[in-house]
């Protein structure tokens, strides 16, 4: 039996290695590996494991991106110290995994069940993009961010580092406080609630930080013009309808 341990802290990765060789002593550890680049590297000259076990967070991103990218037909057991809302997830998708710190007990079981139904089908791809999404949009959640796709990319843009996001056309843009602009796949409505207290919906088009706020000063028909930090392709204005509430807003200051 050969396995393939993906871990990136050396002390945990050798003490599951030292573990399995004293559980089945006739397992071979090809290989130790310690991130998502070299893993993929090492993955595509061949996969000649039987078993793979793998940590999900790596130094270089989460491990999912290894089998969602290549086509490795062989069982993968996830090393996890996620909840139960993450544990859901691995159940719904048949995919295997150890709680860390994990114990004796635990990978003996794991790697029992892999011997007792060694010709059950290894975890497909979608189902990897899939928990890759998950685990990305927890980890934005709990962090305050929200997430943004650039090119094939998926990336968590902390929530702090926004300076405004903009509606034209249907689509939601929002800009940061170093002027990078990114797509977001969330409607106005959604990011107010999410980006409340600190974000006011100034208008249909734009909702805006509090802290890239520099003024306010009086507009056409005893509107407000509001001036950011950041340059805006359009005026921002704030109807007298909401002016109260702005101000009120802006006090929080």
């Amino acid at each position: 039996m050969k396995l393939v341990i993906i871990e990136d802290e050396k002390v945990t990765a050798r003490d599951l290695a030292q573990t399995i060789e004293q559980l089945f002593p006739e397992a071979q550890i090809e290989k130790i590996l310690t991130t998502v680049k070299e893993s993929i590297s090492y993955f595509n000259e061949g996969c000649y494991a039987d078993l793979i076990f793998s940590d999900i967070q790596l130094g270089d991103g989460l491990s999912f991106e290894i089998f969602s990218r290549l086509e490795i037909d062989v069982p993968v057991i996830f090393c996890t110290a996620f909840d139960e809302y993450a544990l859901r997830a691995f159940k719904a998708n048949g995919i295997d995994y150890i709680l860390k710190p994990f114990t004796t007990e635990a990978v003996a079981a794991a790697i029992n069940k892999y011997l007792a139904f060694t010709g059950r089908t290894a975890g497909n791809a979608l189902s990897y993009k899939t928990l890759e999404q998950l685990f990305v949009s927890k980890k934005a959640v709990d962090s305050g961010a929200v997430l943004v796709y650039q090119k094939d990319k998926i990336l968590p843009i902390a929530i702090n580092n926004i300076a405004f996001f903009y509606l034209k056309n249907g689509v939601v843009n929002l800009t940061t406080f170093d002027k990078q602009v990114y797509l977001i796949n969330k409607n106005m409505e959604e990011l107010g609630k999410l980006t409340e207290p600190l974000f006011f919906r100034a208008n249909r088009q734009f909702l805006v930080n509090r802290k890239a706020v520099l003024d306010a000063s009086g507009y056409l028909s005893r509107k407000l013009s509001v001036t950011l930090s950041i340059p805006t392709q359009e005026t921002i204005t704030i109807s007298k309808e909401k002016m109260s509430q702005f101000l009120d807003w802006l006090k929080q200051l």
